[in-house]
């Protein structure tokens, strides 16, 4: 059974820094999509940041774009979400995924849900200004 477990959530002020974590457990593929989504109040969710696990390629939404940042362990098996000069903007919860799309569309990053996407339970990131 594949489990998906986030951390590090909390408030912080605007302009500062909070690092988000993901352990997946029970995942056998290789290569696999991983990444952050985040729901901001009365809005959808929405793609934050992937990576592909075994080929390393990552992807942003122009709004994080140079803010924040997605790693890997070692193990592949946790995703990191960096996230610095943080903006009241980016209050919401943010869900970990595993086996998502992501790709460059017009030379933007797009992450996208799909189907068979897996998700945690969220953490919650408020930013106050």
């Amino acid at each position: 059974r594949v489990q998906l477990v986030e951390s590090g959530g909390g408030s912080v002020q605007a302009g500062g820094s909070m690092i988000l974590s993901c352990v997946v457990s029970g995942w056998a593929d290789s290569d696999v999509c991983m990444g952050w989504f985040r729901q901001g109040p009365g809005g959808g969710r929405e793609g934050v940041a992937a990576l592909y696990t075994a080929r390393g390629d990552t992807y942003y939404a122009d709004y994080v774009k140079g803010r924040f940042t997605i790693s890997q362990n070692d193990a592949k098996n946790t995703v990191y979400l960096r996230m610095s000069s943080l903006k009241p903007e980016d209050t919401g919860m943010y869900y970990c995924a595993v086996d998502c799309a992501a790709s460059y569309v017009g030379g933007r990053g797009d992450v996208e849900a799909a189907p068979h996407t897996l998700w945690g339970q969220g953490t919650q990131v408020t930013v106050s200004s």
